[in-house]
């Protein structure tokens, strides 16, 4: 127990020093540590690890995907959701039929069950990987919407694929309609269970006495929860996980204070980093074990088999992406008249974004290892070194490139949508009028009354002028602890035209989010 306990304690300690050199060596932080673990792994003495497909599941995936979720914005992810739909579902199926049947032609002996098995493990791209790579780096918005939608629907579309293939291949037998039938009520339970779960969760914050601890506990709770129910009840846990994410992101305003957005959002930073980082360089770290028990000539096959699967993937992605970008736009005239063209750039930057990760190795690991019949499973082997190689690939080979296909691209936006700064600065011009507004309607002619009347019209007027003069006229309008009361009231104030301005969907719900964050910030220091 000591023995594994310092394991784990050790991997958290090379997954700080490798991300504290992401950014020295400029390289995202899961390509390094995916790379980390398989140098580790090699190190003379170092003990093999084997990771548990269903810890990973359980253990990793729902608040990972929570975590996303959370940070996604509700009105963006509806307003693309058929984009989204179209590479969550249309391409995680169609890589699937194109990997089953190629891999059935390529490989000797690989049975068309076998190939869908194989399709269902790599065809979705990894959250993480592809936000990690894209951090500091400009796309559109709509880009960036899409690729943080794609990557929390897909997961639950390839192991829906995963599941009814291995049962092929258990059983012998596959019914498309019964497949069908069953994917509709996985899917939609799933949602349904998310979303009652969720309205149960937010009822419990809403009605109950909490403090800024219990808060945390319950949205540390709370993934676990919804996945565990909807996969007992033979549902996607990770439709449930998503859509209560989703919704109690959108309500959090209504149930969480000050204190506990606070707290909440420090604790999920360092669960997320530390969760993060085990997984890819666990990754790199099962490396020995996957190719253990394999022949020379037979890894090098699987080998040649990953890397050829490996171009596949990524050509069936750009296949899909253009018609898909472009198609629809042919045929109905609503969406050109709604939706700008998102040209050739844009395709090209989403089509090599298509990064493998956690999800792929899990749903790997989790073949088992003998038939019913007690005869071993077939090409389990292969599967894996395929399934590691495109990880690799795809991980490595496009999330090194990403950012200079960007940088070259020049990609700009092609949607109408206010700059961010002009945007910060209009919020926050309306924030201060709120407030002089309330003032002037309440003129109790108190010394501090008019001294705050006074320091907000003049902080207005520096809104107005620049960022810089914000925040200096911030640190005049606050340093005086005298007014303290006021300036909590002024608060609320500010809170009310924030609520009111994100009823008008007028501002990036990111924006919104920072305003919010500094008006926490600046509440929890005037109540200490």
């Amino acid at each position: 127990m000591h023995h594994d306990l310092l394991l784990v304690i050790g991997l958290l300690f090379a997954v700080s020093l490798l991300t504290l050199l992401s950014p020295k060596l400029r390289i995202a932080y899961p390509i390094l540590l995916v790379l980390g673990g398989l140098l580790i792994a090699f190190i003379p003495g170092i003990p093999h690890v084997r990771v548990d497909p269903e810890l990973i599941f359980l253990i990793f995936l729902p608040p990972l995907l929570y975590e996303a979720a959370w940070f996604t914005s509700w009105r963006e992810f509806w307003k693309w959701k058929r984009s989204i739909g179209m590479l969550a579902f249309g391409l995680v199926f169609f890589t699937s039929l194109v990997v089953g049947y190629f891999s059935t032609w390529l490989i000797p002996g690989f049975t068309l069950g076998l190939g869908f098995l194989l399709g269902g493990i790599i065809s979705p791209p990894d959250a993480v990987a592809a936000t990690s790579v894209l951090k500091g780096i400009h796309i559109p918005k709509r880009a960036n919407t899409i690729l943080e939608g794609e990557s929390l629907v897909n997961d639950a579309a390839s192991l829906i694929v995963f599941r009814f293939a291995l049962a092929a291949v258990i059983t012998g037998q596959f019914s498309l309609n019964e497949a069908i039938e069953q994917f509709f009520i996985l899917a939609l339970g799933g949602i349904i269970i998310g979303l009652l779960l969720a309205n149960a969760v937010y009822f419990l914050h809403r009605a109950l006495p909490t403090t800024a601890s219990i808060d945390t506990a319950l949205t540390l709770m709370s993934p676990y929860l919804m996945y565990i129910i909807a996969e007992e009840l033979h549902t996607s846990g990770v439709l449930a996980v998503v859509s209560g994410g989703l919704f109690l992101s959108y309500r959090s305003h209504a149930f969480l204070d000050h204190r506990s957005r606070l707290q909440a959002y420090h604790v999920w930073s360092t669960l997320i980093f530390m969760l993060n980082g085990l997984v890819f360089i666990l990754i790199g770290l099962d490396l020995p074990d996957i190719v253990g028990g394999m022949e020379r000539q037979e890894l090098h096959n699987s080998i040649i088999y990953g890397l050829l699967v490996s171009v596949l993937v990524i050509a069936v992605r750009f296949l899909w992406m253009y018609p898909a970008a472009h198609l629809p736009r042919l045929f109905f005239k609503h969406i050109r008249e709604r939706e700008p063209s998102p040209g050739w750039r844009m395709p090209t930057v989403l089509s090599w974004a298509g990064m493998r990760g956690v999800v792929s190795l899990a749903s790997a690991l989790a073949i088992p290892h003998t038939l019913p019949s007690g005869e071993a499973f077939p090409h389990r082997s292969t599967i894996l070194v395929i399934t590691f190689v495109v990880i690799l690939v795809t991980l490595v080979g496009q999330g090194l490139t990403l950012p200079w296909i960007v940088k070259k691209l020049k990609v700009q936006e092609v949607d109408p949508r206010m700059p961010e700064e002009e945007q910060e600065i209009t919020l926050r011009t309306r924030m201060v009028r709120a407030v002089i507004d309330h003032l002037e309607a309440h003129p109790e002619k108190t010394d501090q009354t008019v001294r705050a009347h006074q320091h907000f019209i003049q902080l207005e007027q520096n809104y107005l002028r620049s960022i810089e003069a914000i925040q200096r006229a911030e640190g005049v309008v606050h340093q005086d602890d005298s007014n303290r009361k006021m300036m909590l009231a002024a608060l609320h104030v500010q809170r009310a035209a924030l609520t009111a301005a994100r009823r008008e969907r007028t501002f990036d719900d990111e924006i919104i989010r920072k305003m919010e964050s500094n008006l926490d910030l600046e509440e929890t220091r005037l109540s200490s």
